[in-house]
């Protein structure tokens, strides 16, 4: 198979995730009117498992962890109950696009994190971008918070959950495949909530109450698994067939359809102060993704001159 016959399928299963990930954010509104935010969480991992598990076992992939691996494991499902939860949170509230465009500042933490954290090299242009990011984020929290109050902070906790998540990911895919990583997330998460969801509920939290969801709410329960597991599985995918740099810029169309299925489904449509911030943090994201791309362009070693020759196209006659 060809470089292009893998970019392909590529971005055509990273637009897949753009149109099914929203899906896990109606789910979880429709979900959370009647169900607590805990239960909705729990309830993602148990779906999650249920359905990763005969894949894995059809695969004959190994199950096997060493004590490393079931750290980072454990530590990769403690930031997507963190993330699960405060996005289900926000979009109990919010609306679905107010909520996806404030959580899209993920890119810019994870920046952060590599520069203060991690002592990766970051340029000024870069930590620029983040900075204008957040402001646009801002434009969308601000009349958010006006109408919701804290709530509209919650997706900024999505974002910094997921920022994590996503750099425990790089670093576990070098010793784990992305089916397993996935089933052993959802089998380690599940448990997890349950101990919180016990004291929450002995605490009288209303978002961890120990309550059951009734009649259709069971099956809006059920599709927060469902759409979380095909959605990153697209995406897993997606990333083992085409590079990141050309699928990141791609990622931003799934605003595009959460305002779509946040419209037809609620009625939601974001203001014109939303829409600011939503087109700042957009062209933020894309130009760090461009810059990313010109240093690794430039960290690439040169090409030999007599390889550099041969590949060369044959100059045009003179006239």
């Amino acid at each position: 198979m060809t470089q292009t016959d893998r970019i392909l399928p590529g971005v055509a299963l990273m637009i897949a995730f753009c149109i099914i990930a929203p899906l896990i954010d109606v789910s979880s509104k429709l979900a959370a009117a009647a169900v607590p935010v805990g239960i909705v969480t729990l309830g993602r991992f148990i779906v999650q498992a249920a359905l990763m598990a005969p894949i894995v076992l059809l695969m004959r992939l190994d199950w096997r962890m060493s004590p490393r691996v079931l750290l980072l494991t454990t530590l990769r499902a403690l930031c997507s109950i963190g993330s699960t939860y405060t996005f289900v949170a926000a979009v109990q509230a919010m609306p679905i696009a107010d909520a996806l465009a404030i959580a899209f500042v993920e890119p810019f933490i994870i920046l952060l994190i590599g520069k203060l954290v991690l002592g990766e090299q970051v340029g000024l242009r870069r930590l620029g971008a983040s900075v204008v990011g957040f402001v646009g984020a801002l434009f969308v929290i601000q009349p958010s918070f006006a109408v919701f109050g804290p709530v509209a902070l919650f997706p900024l906790g999505t974002a910094f959950f997921f920022a994590l998540y996503m750099l425990i990911t790089r670093r576990l895919s070098r010793d784990m495949h992305s089916v397993t990583m996935q089933l052993h997330t959802a089998l380690i998460a599940a448990p997890i909530c349950l101990p919180l969801l016990i004291a929450g509920d002995a605490l009288g939290a209303p978002s961890l109450a120990l309550v059951a969801p009734q009649g259709i709410f069971w099956l809006w329960v059920f599709c927060v698994g469902l759409t979380a597991t095909i959605s990153h599985m697209a995406l897993t995918y997606a990333l083992a067939l085409a590079p990141s740099s050309t699928l990141a810029p791609l990622h931003y169309l799934e605003i595009v359809t959460a305002t779509l299925f946040g419209y037809l489904v609620f009625g939601d449509f974001p203001n014109p102060l939303t829409w600011v911030g939503i087109g700042i943090i957009v062209a933020s994201g894309l130009y760090v993704i461009h810059r990313e791309r010109v240093v690794a362009a430039a960290a690439r070693p040169a090409p030999h001159p007599d390889t550099a020759a041969a590949a060369a196209p044959e100059a045009a006659p003179k006239r």
